[in-house]
């Protein structure tokens, strides 16, 4: 006698406990399963047959007593191992079918072959093969609703059979069936078990039961009767007891008949390659061994969409939290980077390289000290500055006909327009030659020649009373606006240093010295040297002061950072919604498809299958919605240049919104993905 391929001994179950009184629905069921038989376990609604199957499927497990499967104790496996078990001897056919809604027939079909980690070429052959000799090859493509009753169980044997089917648990196969289809079914049946599967059939027909060769009745949870396995024939061999039925009749053999050969190209029988041996050592190496991720993953990622489009309007209403969420963190974070740039920019036409000089009290007790023009000449000479220029200046009245006005005049070197960006846009600046002559030639701003001087006329060649000296204007200045609340610089009047020291304000020392630094990103370096020097000049006295003109702008240009980083936070709170709306939809999943993941664990899942199937359709979510997202941000921000709004996109900050919302899938998608994967298989199968 061949070693059983199940054994059990005194199983029992009990359901309930804690809070809902004890049922004990499996009270000390002992049997028997060998390689070749085909049972049926007889009961009415309620004696325990269907658990009884759970538990040889090892859908469930048993509260109590021994269950052995190829003589390997079941309570020693852990779940991969249980999964394992399912995916790759049981095959199950159940009353109602249990395929799942999105999937096609072909799907569903190869459903078990993707957890086992065959390759896509062969799983989708032999699944045809399958569908083909079942008699649904124009059926592939079919969803379950496309089908009727008889084809969904076809459907479903044929997924028994997917990974071998050696033993097939057929749960009242042909209850929700008519009679046609019925016996066609169980003609599906007689022909495997001819075949050598192992076959266990739970029923409550007694007719249907007729066609085992073993017949098992269960009532209230026990088995009340067992016609027995079938002795074996003196000199028969396992295999031989495998291609063959026997007859038995008052406890004796009185015939044998030949079970039906084998279709061309149709493996050899079952049992020939599962004895109890062979399948434990299989199932130890199973153990250890590590599936194709690559392709579960991609596996995964199409039943997920499949799963979004079938749901679409669903689909959409969950995107738009994550559509709007990565659109406003996108055009947020692009709108503070086009101001910030805009601003930085109208801050460095001033000069982001630009150091001022002034004279101070070096303490409260001493003079102010003066920079003079002899400083200036040795600054120049340092090879860290590029350009110097004094400066004097100051307010005075300025007339052009009978309008009078007041305007800054400032005397400056010909270094003006490169040491402080501001070309002239009409006319031409003063020359060497003015300078050194004191001419009384002005360069005048734009508001300057807007307030004073009619607005047909040429400015070039008229002469303005700054004070009560002439001066002819020679050129009109480049618009630059304001730096500050307080000045224009455009109001402004630029006239030769020589002829403001001498014509206008009678002092030869500048107020104030401009000096560029020869490297921008090194004003630092410049600041230093310029402070060196002047110490030695005045004779280690700090009587003056430098200001870096850079630092400012470094310190607008953070709190513009500032300013995008608070818009993005803002923004990221309708991401960090539409996250939660992903949560709230996948919770909403994992409950209407219940079902299907218990026939996902039926068929071999494992957990991480279930739950990389749940999160992969989150990350799915969250993907679609961040591409989405980004479209919607760019067509925002064509709009906004349009209407010469500033705006600036930076890829950085793109990517990290679509990080941001996969990041949101996976957080938000994987409670539900771990509520799915930690459901218990049978309570999953028989849900709603």
């Amino acid at each position: 006698m061949s070693l059983p391929l199940i054994e059990l001994r005194d199983i029992r179950k009990v359901y309930g406990g804690v809070d809902a009184p004890e049922v004990e629905v499996l009270r000390g069921v002992s049997l028997s399963i060998h390689p070749g038989e085909f049972v049926a376990i007889v009961g009415s609604s309620g004696s325990g047959k269907s658990t009884l199957m759970n538990v040889l499927g090892c859908l469930d497990r048993p509260t109590s007593g021994s269950y052995r499967f190829a003589g390997k104790d079941v309570a020693e496996l852990n779940v991969d191992e249980l999964a394992w078990l399912r995916r790759e001897a049981f095959g199950f056919v159940f009353q109602g079918y249990h395929l799942i809604p999105s999937g096609s027939a072909q799907e569903n079909v190869e459903m078990p072959a993707i957890y086992a980690g065959l390759a896509a070429d062969a799983r989708h052959a032999r699944a045809a093969a399958l569908l083909e000799r079942l008699g649904l090859a124009s059926r592939t493509g079919n969803r379950p609703h496309q089908l009727s009753g008889g084809q969904q169980q076809r459907v479903s044997i044929a997924r028994a059979l997917m990974n071998g089917g050696h033993i097939i648990l057929a749960d009242e196969p042909t209850g929700a069936l008519d009679s046609h289809s019925g016996a066609q079914v169980m003609a599906l049946l007689d022909e495997l078990a001819s075949q050598g599967h192992v076959i266990v059939l739970i029923t409550h027909d007694r007719e249907v039961a007729a066609r085992a060769q073993r017949i098992i009745e269960v009532r209230d949870g026990q088995m009340v009767s067992d016609s027995g396995r079938v002795p074996a024939m003196p000199g028969e061999t396992p295999a031989a007891r495998a291609q063959g039925v026997v007859e038995v009749r008052d406890g004796q053999v009185v015939g044998v008949s030949g079970r039906k050969p084998a279709a061309p190209g149709e493996p050899p029988a079952a049992t020939e390659h599962l004895q109890a041996d062979d399948l434990r050592q299989r199932l130890d190496r199973g153990a250890t061994q590590r599936g194709a991720w690559k392709g579960e993953l991609l596996e995964s990622l199409r039943a997920a969409w499949r799963v979004m489009w079938i749901n679409r309007f669903r689909t959409a209403l969950t995107l738009l939290g994550i559509v709007i969420g990565v659109a406003s963190v996108v055009v947020m974070l692009a709108i503070g980077e086009g101001s910030k740039r805009q601003v930085m920019a109208q801050m460095a036409a001033f000069g982001s390289n630009i150091l001022y000089l002034n004279g101070k009290h070096a303490t409260l007790r001493e003079a102010a000290g003066i920079v003079t023009l002899d400083d200036v000449e040795a600054i120049g000479q340092l090879p860290q500055v590029q350009r110097v220029m004094p400066v004097i200046g100051g307010e005075l009245d300025v007339r052009h006909g009978n309008n009078n006005q007041r305007f800054y005049v400032g005397g400056n070197n010909t270094q003006f327009p490169q040491i402080l960006n501001w070309p002239v846009v009409q006319g031409a600046f003063f020359s060497e030659a003015d300078e050194r002559a004191g001419a009384a030639v002005a360069v005048i701003g734009q508001k300057v020649r807007d307030k004073l001087l009619p607005p047909a006329s040429d400015p070039i060649g008229q002469y303005l009373l700054l004070g009560n000296v002439p001066f002819q204007v020679v050129g009109i200045l480049a618009g630059k606006g304001a730096s500050s609340g307080d000045q224009d610089s455009d109001e402004r009047i630029v006239v030769p240093y020589s002829a403001a020291a001498i014509r206008l304000f009678a002092k030869p020392d500048p107020e104030y010295v401009i000096i560029a630094a020869a490297d921008s990103a090194r004003v630092a370096d410049s600041e230093s040297a310029i402070d060196h020097l002047l110490r030695q000049r005045h004779q280690g006295k700090r009587d003056y002061e430098l200001t870096n003109n850079a630092a400012l702008i470094q310190a607008e240009a953070r709190t513009q950072n500032s300013l995008s980083l608070m818009l993005g936070a803002i923004a990221a709170i309708s991401l960090l919604v539409g996250g939660i709306g992903v949560m709230n939809i996948m919770l909403m999943t994992v409950r209407e498809r219940t079902r299907e993941i218990g026939i996902r664990m039926a068929t071999g899942a494992r957990q991480r299958d279930i739950l990389r199937q749940f999160l992969s359709e989150a990350v799915m979510l969250s993907m679609v919605g961040g591409l989405s997202g980004i479209a919607l941000a760019l067509l925002i921000g064509a709009g906004l240049v349009l209407a010469d709004v500033a705006v600036a996109f930076a890829l950085s900050a793109i990517l990290g919104a679509f990080a941001c919302a996969v990041v949101t899938g996976v957080v938000f998608g994987f409670m539900p993905a771990r509520q799915a994967a930690r459901l218990d298989p049978v309570k999953a199968l028989n849900s709603d």
